[in-house]
């Protein structure tokens, strides 16, 4: 009973961070065209930083955990499957380490990347969270 519960955990932070994941680079793509100390900017910054440090890590961190426990109870760590679907976890989690950098750059007005850039940027999370579920759902090896 106590993996269902956590099961609905893992499912809930997923969700959660996978918005993040997908607003914070369009948030991105804004704050890029805002002039540099504009009430405009200086606004996104602050929605940039509450995301990602009060939504976006924690979301992870349990998605992680919970996503830990279930790969271990429920099937102990094995099946071609659930080593690519962990691979594209480690990918995604990677991606979220970058966003994070990005975000100190908007913080410290060191703008290096277009809007199109960020553009891009928002398909990654996308890409993965589809491998993902593919491996989760059809567990084609």
């Amino acid at each position: 009973m106590i993996d269902l519960w956590i099961k609905a955990l893992h499912v809930v932070a997923v969700i959660s961070w996978m918005a993040g994941l997908l607003y914070l680079p369009r948030l991105f793509v804004y704050h890029a065209s805002e002039p540099v100390g504009s009430e405009t900017s200086e606004r996104f910054k602050v929605m940039e930083r509450k995301l990602f440090r009060f939504i976006m890590r924690p979301a992870m961190t349990v998605s992680w955990i919970a996503g830990l426990w279930l790969s271990w109870s429920s099937f102990g760590f094995k099946g071609g499957w659930l080593h690519a679907k962990l691979a594209l976890v480690v990918l995604l989690t990677v991606h979220h380490v970058f966003q994070g950098g990005w975000l100190r750059e908007f913080a410290e007005d060191q703008r290096q990347r277009s809007h199109r850039f960020y553009r891009f940027q928002n398909e990654v999370p996308t890409l993965l969270m589809i491998g993902i579920v593919i491996f989760v759902i059809v567990k084609p090896f």
